[in-house]
């Protein structure tokens, strides 16, 4: 039988300001003020050198650029010191020929971790479980993403998210699944009756007066 703990897990929440931090990183020092203005993709894995989380970073690797031009950075950490991370990342280079350009936070206290609920005590006391962040220019918690330590995530569905958001925010809209740039979004529900009239009598695609799409 598993054992029971009584120990309490906090968690960030969605559209509040996100935990602050500051930190040793393998670039410095930072905290999270530094991204004012920018997006930030926050994330976690378990441990350095371990296969799951080398093939997560060389994927963040790989989309570095398209994050960038999203106007968003990345930020990784784990519960290891920064001479561990500093060694991954060069072994990451050295066995695999990626370049990891973004900054991984040494966590030995925990402290980033436990303020953005990464410590699963069901999955592991010392180790942080997947998380993944995602935090709008002006430090508010936008998106979260937990997975567990034997699976790793996909990172294009990340950039697909800091894009909807964004077009949520340029729009005023929402995005229906599996939602791509170019596609037609999803017109807020209308919130009186004059408003479901005009709706059925605009130009949106309506399926009923409560599922309204259109072209950005």
């Amino acid at each position: 039988m598993q054992e029971q703990t009584n120990e309490i897990v906090q968690f960030p929440q969605l559209n509040k300001p996100a935990p602050h931090f500051k930190a040793r990183t393998t670039h410095g020092t930072v905290e999270l003020s530094d991204y004012k203005g920018k997006w930030l993709v926050l994330f976690s894995h378990p441990a350095d050198f371990t296969p799951v989380c080398t093939t997560e970073f060389m994927a963040f690797a790989k989309h570095y650029d398209e994050f960038q031009a999203e106007g968003a950075d990345l930020l990784g950490l784990s519960i290891d010191s920064y001479y561990s991370h500093v060694a991954w990342v060069r072994n990451i280079k050295e066995k695999f020929g990626v370049d990891i350009q973004f900054p991984i936070i040494e966590d030995l206290s925990m402290n980033v971790a436990k303020a953005y609920g990464m410590i699963h005590p069901g999955a592991a006391d010392t180790s942080a479980v997947r998380a993944t962040f995602i935090i709008d220019p002006e430090g508010v918690l936008r998106a979260m993403v937990y997975y567990p330590m034997t699976n790793g995530r996909s990172i294009p569905e990340f950039l697909r998210v800091l894009r909807a958001l964004k077009a949520s925010d340029a729009n005023k809209i929402a995005t229906p699944e599996g939602w791509q740039p170019g596609d037609k979004v999803i017109v807020p529900p209308p919130q009186d009756m004059d408003a479901v009239d005009q709706r059925l009598n605009s130009d949106a695609e309506c399926v009923d007066w409560y599922f309204c799409r259109k072209s950005l």
